[in-house]
């Protein structure tokens, strides 16, 4: 798969991520009147500054050549209070002092004093002014907070700040000034996020499929125009459905009715029964998101006569329930029943032994009706009774939806009502569950928004693309790629070949990866002064080699770059030469099939265009899969369709692609439409596909081509090439052991391009060091940022007045010629001294007193530093629409390598 047989163009469709409102939405809560007002007071102090210094040596010189010895002490003191640029503690008689000095230094010093009293003057009337700001500003704050958009995505984020709003709201405002202060700063951290970032979280951000075409009115240039037509997609949280499965399994009576199967993918050697335990971590349930993490272990247990003949009865009869193979064990074994239960038990925990249909799949569309499905399946008395109790929660969660704000409160409150009315008729005593219960997603448009082609072809394509070549260097998992390619040749050599999957994972885990994750998770990946560490290369692998050089020469080249800069420049630009060398060096290492999403901003600047870079995944599908039940069976395309046909259409020659799923459904973010013709089946897990579709471990084997000097994983039955692709939304580092080493033979990735590694900081100012823009022609790579330690930020006297505090910003902010928006993170001190990691962006408006007073909210909380980036786009430069006004907007699009020379291979396709 040599990169000249491929050509990667932007493929469609689209995803457009759009802010549930518009930037202007916020305008309301900035003090312009004050942000004059700092300015005039700045200037003022400003001017006193330039006087002063003009009347250093004047007023020195009368000082030192005064015979006047009560004239001279006089001078002395004024001479002071200028350089103090301090109010003279008797102004009439400082007048009259600059009278008697008479000439050029007498009028600039009775300028000095006149401007001197204009400061007072200015500086009096700040608090007034700040008080009316603030009124101001919090009744614009009032009136947003009962915006729908942000109370029905606040509904879901945080239910206690959504049920302090009402009387809050009703208070006009009023209140404990402490929990009035709390309530203001958490409901402003929700709107900005609402209407200044795009982060999918139910009405906070909606999401929209596009496509590239021909410019016209609504579409030209970086423009788009977005209709008002937001839907809503309300879906149970999975955690819940395990919550009660759990519930069911765990009563004994209950558990004999259930099904029980044999963990998939088991085998037998002489002596013992070879098979993968998977065990589950359950995730917090008072966190808003949050997911059981599953692991899996390659496990062995004696053979014995018990356990040999139960693997024929489950030869015979593949599914049994769990009271039948109880019975069997008594009657076939003389075992008494609690002996029986005690041994399905053991086998249960170890994972032999599984109940099976209850615990939701990554493809169900409806996962509550599906668990309610599963229960009518038992067919039992209780087990109808269950069904039937669930139907009050099946009702609430349909209805919500279209429910109103407080519709949807009753409705959220009914919801759980019923679940433990659920959790009561099994009669779960202390069970419990999970804070959040529903997940929402927001459709932002019913039809595809346009977007010119030509814009995206010329400005954003050709930069993308020369990015693409150095990627790899950026790559987070390439090492571990690597690395299991080094241990494959170093067991079965070049053009060898592993009959045993399941035993190629457990060893490579066993002999040197689990050793290495531990190793490189512990130790510092860059330092931002030397550059990237280097890799561990335990295998000698002169790839990894390669890698170490490549990211040497690219810091090499931003070294070259930020000695060459004008240190007044606002930005730098790379070219495609400078990347060259890097791209050289990686050569093969970079594959011909590399799928990428860009997550990207458009920037309206006539004469100018600007795309923005805010991530990159390798891959296929990733910005859609998660947002497939807000299409598929609603108005508009069926986009599992969609993507299915598209990944049809992209599959590299005599190759299938097949999905990894991981198992169950432990998180919503994972659920998704059918969307390959093949499944992977890893031991232990089930799948509602079909079985045509089905692709056990065992049939595949891994072999080395050594033509493309790569690993390929082929399937014995269908006789070609198996390409594992991950469409959930987890990191495949969280997933477990088994289908995270199978995407290392897959094109996922993760890179993140950090330029600024290994490059010097440049001189502070004030404390305050700074980074230019980072542009590859028209592509943003890094945007403008200053980091700042705590301790050089404004620090503000006890019993400082707004006004103060407001001014120290505005003077702090003017110093570092920061812009009136950005964003910031906040790192906290560590124990060694240092800084940890940032936190999430926080935007900073320095002209709203509100929201400076929640910056200095989260620089309480045991902040070491403080980086800010400019807000790129600018409001003014934002190109998305809607009837509300400009909206922040991001742009995921796929770049698919396409065949040069040769069709795919669709021949091999099963309709799921």
């Amino acid at each position: 798969m040599s990169a000249a047989r491929w050509r990667r163009p932007l493929a469609e469709p689209f995803m457009l991520r759009l802010s549930g409102l518009p930037v202007e939405a916020v305008r309301g809560l900035r003090a312009e009147r004050a942000v004059a007002w700092a300015g005039e007071v700045l200037d003022a102090e400003e001017r006193l500054r330039e006087l002063g210094e003009s009347l250093s040596d004047p007023l020195g010189a009368l000082v030192g050549g005064n015979s006047d010895d009560r004239m001279r002490r006089e001078v002395l003191k004024l001479r002071r209070a200028v350089f103090n640029n301090r109010k003279p503690s008797d102004p009439r008689a400082a007048l009259a002092l600059a009278q008697d000095i008479g000439g050029l230094t007498g009028a600039m010093l009775a300028q000095w004093l006149a401007d001197r009293v204009a400061l007072e003057q200015a500086l009096h009337r700040g608090p007034a002014l700040l008080a009316d700001e603030l009124a101001v500003t919090r009744t614009a704050l009032l009136a947003l907070a009962g915006d729908e958009r942000l109370r029905r995505g606040l509904l879901l984020a945080s239910p206690a700040l959504d049920a302090q709003l009402d009387g809050w709201l009703a208070a006009r405002g009023a209140g404990p000034a402490k929990k009035v202060r709390k309530i203001e700063r958490s409901l402003l951290a929700y709107l900005y996020r609402t209407a200044c970032k795009t982060s999918p979280f139910s009405t906070f951000t909606g999401v929209a499929l596009g496509a590239f075409g021909a410019p016209d009115e609504r579409a030209a240039g970086a423009a788009m125009t977005v209709a008002e037509e937001w839907s809503s997609h309300a879906r149970l949280n999975v955690v819940v459905l395990w919550r009660l499965a759990q519930v069911v399994a765990g009563d004994p009576l209950r558990r004999g009715d259930l099904p029980v199967e044999l963990a998939s993918g088991w085998d037998l050697d002489d002596e013992r029964v070879r098979y993968v335990r998977r065990s589950m971590t359950p995730g917090d349930d008072e966190a808003t998101v949050s997911f059981d993490a599953a692991q899996d272990r390659l496990f062995f247990l004696r053979r014995r006569g018990v356990l040999d003949s139960m693997l024929a009865l489950f030869g015979e009869r593949p599914v049994l329930r769990h009271h039948e193979l109880a019975a069997w064990l008594c009657e076939r074994h003389g075992a008494r029943p609690a002996e029986a239960e005690r041994y399905l038990s053991a086998l249960t925990q170890l994972g032999m032994v599984r109940l099976s249909g209850l615990y939701p799949q990554v493809h169900s569309r409806d996962p509550l009706r599906d668990f309610q499905g599963a229960l009518r399946a038992v067919d039992r008395p209780w087990s109808h009774k269950a069904a039937d109790a669930l139907d009050g929660a099946i009702a609430a969660v349909d209805g919500y939806p279209a429910a109103a704000l407080a519709e949807r409160r009753a409705l959220l409150a009914e919801l759980r009502s019923q679940l433990e009315s659920f959790l009561g008729v099994l009669d779960a005593g202390a069970a419990t569950l999970p804070r959040t219960l529903l997940y929402e997603d927001a459709r932002a448009a019913r039809d595809r928004v346009a977007a010119d082609g030509t814009f995206w072809s010329e400005v954003a394509l050709p930069p993308l693309n020369a990015l693409n070549r150095v990627l790899p260097a950026f790559d987070v998992s390439l090492p571990q790629r690597l690395t299991l390619k080094g241990f494959f040749l170093a067991r079965f050599g070049p053009g060898g070949s592993c009959q045993d999957v399941l035993k190629l994972v457990h060893d490579f885990h066993e002999d040197i990866f689990d050793q290495y994750l531990r190793f490189t998770s512990g130790k510092e990946a860059v330092d931002g002064e030397r550059g990237y560490a280097a890799e561990e290369n335990w295998l000698g692998l002169p790839q990894l080699g390669a890698l170490d050089r490549a990211r040497e020469l690219f810091v090499a080249r931003m070294r070259q770059v930020w000695d060459a800069r004008d240190p007044h420049a606002q930005e730098i630009t790379l070219t495609e030469a400078d990347l060259a060398p890097v791209a050289d060096e990686l050569g093969a290492l970079s594959g011909g099939f590399d799928p990428v999403s860009h997550f990207l901003q458009p920037a309206d600047r006539p004469g100018d265009p600007l795309v923005v870079l805010n991530g990159s995944f390798g891959g296929l599908s990733f910005p859609f899969t998660r947002f497939t039940h807000t299409y598929d069976g609603q108005q508009g395309p069926d986009l599992t369709r969609v993507l299915r046909e598209q990944l049809r259409a992209v599959q590299p020659h005599g190759a299938v692609f097949a999905e990894v799923t991981a198992g169950e459904a432990t998180t919503n973010l994972n659920l998704h439409g059918h969307m390959t013709d093949y499944q992977i089946l890893c031991p232990g897990e089930t799948s509602s596909a079909p079985e045509q579709a089905h692709i056990h471990l065992d049939d595949l084997y891994v072999e080395h081509d050594e033509r493309a000097d790569r690993l390929v994983m082929r399937s014995r039955r269908l006789g070609v090439e198996v390409v594992p692709l991950y469409l959930g939304y987890l990191v495949p580092m969280v997933l477990p052991e088994i289908p995270r080493t199978l995407l290392l033979l897959s094109p996922t990735s993760k890179a993140t391009v950090r330029p600024w590694v290994g490059v010097p900081a440049g001189e502070a100012t004030g404390g305050v060091t700074r980074r230019p823009r980072l542009r590859l022609g028209s592509l943003v790579l890094s945007r403008r940022s200053w980091t700042v330690p705590a301790d050089a930020l404004p620090v503000f006297a006890p019993g400082t007045d707004e006004a103060g505090r407001f001014l120290a910003w505005q003077r702090w902010r003017r110093e570092h010629a920061l812009p009136a928006q950005v964003f910031a993170r906040v790192h906290p001190a560590t124990a060694s001294g240092g800084w940890g990691g940032g936190s999430k962006p926080h935007y900073v408006d320095f002209t709203s007193p509100l929201s400076l007073g929640a910056l200095e909210g989260l620089l309480g909380e045991g902040a070491a530093r403080l980086v800010l980036e400019e807000t790129l786009p600018a409001e003014d430069e934002l190109p998305v629409r809607t009837a509300r006004g400009r909206h922040v907007a991001e742009l995921a699009a796929e770049i698919i390598p396409v065949p040069c020379d040769g069709a795919p291979d669709t021949a091999r396709t099963t309709e799921i």
